[in-house]
């Protein structure tokens, strides 16, 4: 078969009629029915009756089709069906099976979703979800902790400052040459140096404090994973004092369990309203050296509480010199829903606020760390 009608065919389904089956082989047969389980068909002409989406109500039967479409496409394809059999299908009930857990390939989508049903979970099942959480968080510390970590680790080096630089390459020459604009000599077209301003090295004394508020709102279940993850590691940064602050209408103070995320994850009760002033005045009470403070608020800004409430609490860090990021999501999804009202309100703050892509949150805090323009930041980024 021709490769673009083939193609055309797994897309179209039962669409493409019963010719569309022919020079179809074995393993493009298996795809399409696999497909078909999913996404079901529209039926042919005559009132021959379409093949329905329906995996059943059977756990083995779901295992076997996971097991199936893991041999059949690709990771990221697979990650993407399995996302959308649990919203097309109903399969939250189903996942309380452990067969099925065994069955699954793990992902940030999944490992949320089990967060979320854990305590409807029987013990057996709960056991497997912890396992599956705990493989998913292991592979994004793999991925990307190490790069955080170095990321905040260059960007302290570089934000300590000294007058005497040890080596030619500790000289911050922007700096230096802002510094010596009046002695510039015109008719050289050069700058004497009278005065170097180099990047200190490293003291072992905590230089920044970063408070994580993390919106557990149903809709915020990827960010928490994210940022649970992300919390761990940053938690691990000597130089660094870091607290995992997650909230609903209610605040939990997760900073004691970041020497497990999986611990911490587990710690979160995902679902349920959001009240951001109430979080902001827990995290403010948190707060004993601005100047030295980053907070960064994960949250959709979908609040249930007086918005005006939160923005004063924003307005107050700012202006004690705490350094505010807001993320709409942390999350590689796509763009997020968010309230907009809320966004432009923060804006007018002088408060950026805007989606991440978790690879691009290394950047983000290195940015953070060393007092660059963050809506520059976010104009940078593709």
């Amino acid at each position: 078969m021709d490769e673009r009608l083939r193609r055309w065919r797994l897309v179209l389904g039962d669409a493409a009629g019963p010719e569309g089956l022919d020079g179809m082989d074995g393993t493009d047969a298996r795809m399409d029915a696999a497909l078909t389980a999913l996404y079901g068909g529209t039926g042919h002409e005559g009132g021959q009756p379409g093949r329905q989406g329906d995996l059943g109500a059977s756990a083995p039967r779901v295992a076997r089709w996971l097991g199936e479409i893991r041999e059949l496409f690709p990771p990221r394809v697979v990650h993407l069906l399995q996302r959308d059999a649990v919203e097309r299908l109903d399969l939250t009930r189903l996942l309380a099976e452990p067969e099925l857990l065994d069955a699954v390939e793990p992902d940030v989508h999944l490992a949320a979703t089990l967060l979320a049903l854990r305590h409807v979970l029987p013990e057996r099942a709960r056991e497997a979800a912890r396992a599956l959480v705990r493989t998913v968080v292991e592979d994004l510390e793999r991925r990307l902790a190490t790069r955080l970590r170095a990321a905040v680790s260059g960007a302290l080096d570089r934000a300590a400052r000294t007058h005497r630089p040890r080596t030619a390459a500790d000289i911050d020459w922007d700096r230096t040459i802002r510094a010596n604009l009046r002695t510039y000599l015109p008719e050289h077209r050069t700058v004497v140096p009278e005065r170097l301003v180099g990047f200190a090295r490293r003291r072992r004394a905590v230089e920044r404090d970063v408070l994580l508020c993390v919106d557990q709102s149903g809709s915020m279940a990827e960010s928490v994973v994210y940022a649970g993850v992300y919390g761990a590691a940053l938690a691990s940064v000597r130089a660094l004092r870091t607290r995992l602050v997650v909230f609903d209408t209610a605040v939990a103070d997760l900073s004691d369990r970041l020497h497990d995320p999986v611990e911490a994850l587990f710690g979160t009760q995902l679902g349920g309203g959001t009240d951001l002033g109430r979080a902001l005045a827990y995290c403010a009470g948190l707060v004993t050296r601005p100047s030295d403070t980053i907070l960064v608020l994960v949250s959709d800004l979908y609040d249930g509480g007086p918005r005006e409430e939160a923005l004063r609490r924003v307005a107050a860090l700012t202006r004690a010199g705490v350094r505010v990021v807001v993320l709409l999501a942390l999350s590689d999804t796509g763009t997020p829903a968010f309230d907009r009202d809320s966004a432009a309100a923060l804006a007018a703050l002088g408060v950026p606020a805007f989606a991440c892509a978790p690879d691009a949150f290394p950047s983000l805090m290195e940015a953070a760390v060393e007092g660059r323009d963050l809506a520059r930041w976010q104009d940078s980024q593709p």
